[in-house]
């Protein structure tokens, strides 16, 4: 344990500081009894002065259960929270929000709805985070159905996000348009079914998903819902087949499955291809390996360029929904954080910069003043 990691991490990353001061027999009298008691009669009687009159107007709980953490797997919520508190003090370092980590000690669907649900009252927002495929599409489902606060799955809309932020200014540099691409993904997990879903409302030309099993469609008999539904969207030119087939004469290649593609396969890619290898810590395709086949390559990485990181999503995303007071966070409010992410550099594209770094302090601003515009437009505001 001689990392500097470790050190860095000793005690926590995170406290819990007061806002107000506590140096008088006044201060007191103000911030606890009897002043509070005025607070709490208030909200009783006005619940939504919670918004106002307490944290909830700026805090988020960051949620796990520990069951897909990073590329770990299934650790647990112990091993989850130096994750949870990470994500916690990028929350308040580049969206100003305050976070809570929270690590639930269950992987039973209903009971992290039942414990999410009792838990909100105290929370502007939920951020899901970890959560293993399928069952995090129902519990996100479940959750923004039943709660009157913004519900968001990193996993899924932040990746998704970023990479439609990425798109929209990777395709400036050869000069081709979005709706001409034809994009393969790789895994049909949290991510991937989330960044295909994107794609196709952005208006990607066609979209192939591949998992495990081979290319997504309607045709196999193997597929959970969430997969049903995903086949029913994509695929429009009735591909079938393995990673092989759904790279020949693709624009671009995503990965989001952290399993190896082979090189070989991607000499079937069209030329001036696009590879976004986003697997972490390992790409799916090695970046010196994909640069001989395309004209701009991507990874999760912070040590190659064109990092994918969440981070240049959620922050302004819960910022802006925060700041509207947003019941939930819609399509058109992430499509909107996307162009916002993509805008931000898009004098400054090359190959070699299609995102914003992610400690351009331009980008949660942007995201969240478009987040916070699109919201009130779609009046799904309290």
């Amino acid at each position: 344990m001689d990392h500097p990691a470790f050190a860095r991490h000793v005690g926590g990353k995170m406290a819990v500081a007061s806002t107000v001061p506590l140096t008088s027999r006044e201060d007191l009298s103000l911030a606890y009894t009897p002043g509070v008691a005025l607070v709490c009669e208030a909200i009783a009687e006005r619940p939504e002065l919670v918004h106002q009159y307490t944290w909830v107007g700026h805090t988020v709980a960051v949620v796990t259960d520990g069951s897909a953490v990073l590329g770990l797997g299934n650790i647990g919520p112990k091993a989850a929270l130096p994750v949870m508190e990470g994500k916690a003090i990028l929350f308040k370092g580049f969206g100003g929000v305050d976070a809570v980590p929270i690590c639930l000690d269950t992987q039973d669907t209903e009971e992290i709805i039942r414990i999410v649900k009792a838990l909100a009252p105290g929370f502007g927002g939920i951020n899901l985070e970890d959560i293993s495929a399928p069952r995090c599409f129902e519990i996100e489902r479940r959750l923004i159905d039943e709660l009157d606060i913004p519900v968001f799955h990193d996993d899924q809309h932040g990746t998704a996000v970023v990479v439609l932020a990425a798109l929209k200014n990777a395709v400036r540099v050869p000069e081709k348009k979005l709706n001409d691409l034809r994009v393969a993904i790789s895994g049909a997990g949290a991510a991937g079914v989330a960044v295909a879903k994107i794609l196709l409302a952005a208006g990607a030309g066609d979209v192939v998903v591949v998992d495990s099993r081979g290319i997504v469609h309607s045709g196999r008999d193997d597929l959970n819902s969430v997969k049903r539904a995903l086949a029913a969207e994509t695929n429009r030119a009735g591909l079938s087949g393995g990673m092989a087939e759904a790279l020949d004469g693709a624009d671009v290649l995503i990965g989001v499955s952290g399993g190896q593609i082979a090189e070989e396969y991607l000499a079937r890619l069209a030329p001036g291809a696009m590879i976004f290898a986003l697997a972490n810590p390992t790409p799916e395709v090695h970046p010196e390996v994909a640069a001989r086949y395309a004209s701009i390559v991507a990874t999760g990485r912070s040590d190659y360029p064109n990092q994918i990181n969440n981070v240049l999503a959620f922050p302004g995303i819960f910022r802006g929904a925060l700041d509207a007071g947003a019941k939930r966070i819609t399509e058109n409010m992430k499509l909107a954080a996307a162009t916002a992410i993509a805008e931000v550099i898009a004098g400054e594209v090359r190959p070699d910069a299609i995102v914003p770094s992610a400690l351009d302090p331009r980008v949660a601003p942007a995201v969240a003043a478009a987040v916070a515009d699109a919201a009130r437009r779609e009046g799904v505001c309290r």
